[in-house]
Order: structure tokens, then C-alpha cells, then sequence
């Protein structure tokens, strides 16, 4: 069973309802009613399921805090006339080509800032809901990380991996030829780190397998807030070390990855 402080948490509560309204849009998948589109290159999907599962997302915060900045992946920022201060990112659903393809490692993703009086951003709260694999992540800042399997009702707290001699890594790749060939020359020099490596197909997901101990680290070039927002905040309540992108594009990683590694593509 969860702390009592992140079980009453409000923003941690609300991430987590939040989460699973985009869930359940996703848990209504139909192939017949896909209306798939390319974002911007083959393999590269998004389909009225994203766009649906993002405005049950964005319409669950809204009515509990009208005040919030919301931004996501499929429709324009929302902000608000009187800002509380508060910012939502929203993936609603990372691993939209997993989706499609019936491959099960799908989820929505949900994670709220808060602005600092310096302009930095410090993320509170996240959730995370596959669906599929019928499981959800969340956590508060200073309150840890949770995973609830959703089929036994079981709450564990996450600890993050292990060092040892067996480590897994966890990547992905972008659909640009030329961004692809860079991290594919970056994980040439990563692998001898790692007996293996996985390609699952959400980086959200890829961070809360970090966090669960399931993948010994995860370092992907490119991946845009959203895809990071709440899983990052996850791994990170588990104690192991995380790091956020730095502008865009560049490094998201968690686990026990050698960061200095991790460099940029040559001009």
C-alpha cells in the first residue's frame, strides 16, 4: 500500500484520474475506427484515438484546476486568463505505432510543473496508464514511486535497478535517416556497458521500467517533453539518477547509463 501523503496527494490524485480517462479512451481500441494520419514520416502515426484520449485528459484536469497551463502532444496550449502557477504536459497516448500494431506496450501520460520564481520548472506529480498491460505508475515529488497492477489491485513501491553484471539498456530511435544513424553510432559505444539492449516503443514506459528495476537504464536522443514529463519524475522518486533533455533535441536518460557517453551529433 501507497504513503498516505501521496495517496492524498491532489495533483497526484488528479494526474492519476487524469491518466486513466486517456486510458480508457485507449482501452476502447478498434481498428476499424483508427483514421490514421502521418505526422511527419512513414511509420510516424497519429489517429483519432490520440486526439480523444488527449481531450478526456485535458477535460478531466480542466474542470479540477481551470487555472493550469495545459500542453500536449496533439492539440495547441491552453493557458489561462489567471495562471496558477501550475503547467500539465500530456501524452495521450506514447506508442501510437504499438498501438496500432497491436503491440501492447501503449499508455497516456500525464505530469504537472510547477514555475519557480527563478523561471525553471520543477515537476510535482506524474501518472502513467498502459491499458493493455493493465497497469498504472504514478508519483509525488519527495513521495516516491508507485507501480498499481490494475488486474490484482496490488500497490509496490519502486526502488529503481541494481547494479550488476547483467544490465539491460532501453533506447529507441527517431524516423529521420540522419537522426537515426547518430544514435545508432552513440549506442555502439554504449553496448559494451550492457549485455542487451530492449526497444519497447514508449519512452514512458521505458522510464517506469527503470524505475521497477525491469531495465537497468534508458537513454533515448530527441524525445519531446511530453514523452518524458511524467515517466522521468517516476523514475527519478526512485532515487536513481535522471536526466532531462537540455533545449531540444537532446538527452533524456535514467538508470545506470555512462552520461558521459551520451554526446551530441557532430555539426
Amino acid at each position: 500500500m501507497e504513503n498516505k501523503k501521496v495517496a492524498h496527494d491532489p495533483l497526484v490524485l488528479l494526474a492519476r484520474r487524469a491518466a486513466a480517462a486517456g486510458a480508457q479512451v485507449l482501452s476502447g481500441r478498434d481498428e476499424q475506427k483508427f483514421n490514421t494520419d502521418e505526422k511527419s514520416a512513414a511509420g510516424d502515426w497519429v489517429t483519432d484515438f490520440d486526439r480523444a484520449a488527449e481531450e478526456a485528459i485535458r477535460a478531466t484536469i480542466f474542470t479540477a484546476r481551470p487555472n493550469d497551463e495545459l500542453t500536449g502532444e496533439e492539440f495547441p496550449s491552453q493557458k489561462p486568463s489567471n495562471p496558477s502557477g501550475y503547467r500539465w504536459s500530456i501524452d495521450p497516448l506514447d506508442g501510437t505505432t504499438n498501438f496500432v500494431r497491436n503491440i501492447a506496450y501503449y499508455c497516456s501520460s500525464v505530469g504537472v510543473c510547477q514555475r519557480q520564481d527563478d523561471g525553471t520548472d520543477v515537476w510535482v506529480a506524474a501518472a502513467i496508464v498502459a491499458p493493455a498491460l493493465e497497469v498504472e505508475y504514478f508519483a509525488g515529488r519527495g513521495q516516491g514511486a508507485w507501480k498499481h497492477d490494475l488486474r490484482t489491485k496490488k500497490i509496490t513501491q519502486l526502488t529503481g535497478p541494481v547494479e550488476s553484471d547483467a544490465k539491460l539498456l532501453g533506447t529507441g530511435f527517431g524516423y529521420d535517416a540522419e537522426r537515426r544513424d547518430f544514435q545508432l553510432s552513440v549506442l555502439t559505444e554504449l553496448l559494451p556497458d550492457f549485455v542487451n539492449i530492449r526497444r519497447i516503443g514508449s519512452a514512458a514506459l521505458d522510464l517506469c521500467l527503470v524505475a521497477e528495476g525491469s531495465l537497468d537504464a534508458y537513454a533515448e536522443y530527441g524525445t519531446q517533453e511530453y514523452d518524458w514529463a511524467a515517466g522521468a519524475l517516476i523514475a527519478e522518486e526512485t532515487g536513481t539518477p535522471v536526466g532531462r533533455p537540455v533545449g531540444y533535441p537532446g538527452w533524456q536518460y535514467a538508470g545506470l547509463v555512462d552520461t558521459s557517453k551520451l554526446v551530441s551529433p557532430k555539426a
